[in-house]
């Protein structure tokens, strides 16, 4: 089992940064691949960005490049996304999740934490 525990989330103005942490426990020696999703208001759940447990390398949706970096502190079995250049459609509930090497998918999640942007 793994567990995801997210926090950083709150209000900030369009063009503020904010920096979201996702601390891991348990099985930590399973994970293949760390990603951060988000769920805006009224809509579906999407992926943001994800990085590679052992190697770091990254990769992101179009729509956050260049503007959020994911990084992941082994030591501290911690990710993180910081974020810069917010946008009001950066609104959402933000969501941590792991992948396992012999998981098919995303299989644990964090409980989210919410993220405003104010325009």
């Amino acid at each position: 089992q793994v567990q995801l525990v997210e926090s950083g989330g709150g209000l900030v103005q369009a063009g503020g940064s904010l920096k979201l942490s996702c601390v891991v426990s348990g099985l930590t020696f399973s994970i293949n691949t760390m990603g951060w999703f988000r769920q805006p208001p009224g809509k579906d759940r999407e992926f943001v960005a994800a990085i590679t447990w052992s190697t770091g390398s990254p990769n992101y949706v179009d729509s956050v490049k260049g503007r959020f970096t994911i990084s992941r502190d082994n030591a501290k079995n911690t990710v993180y996304l910081q974020m810069n250049s917010r946008k009001p459609e950066d609104t959402a509930v933000y969501y941590c999740a792991a992948r396992t090497f012999i998981g098919t998918g995303y299989d644990y999640w964090g409980q989210g934490t919410q993220v405003t942007v104010s325009s």
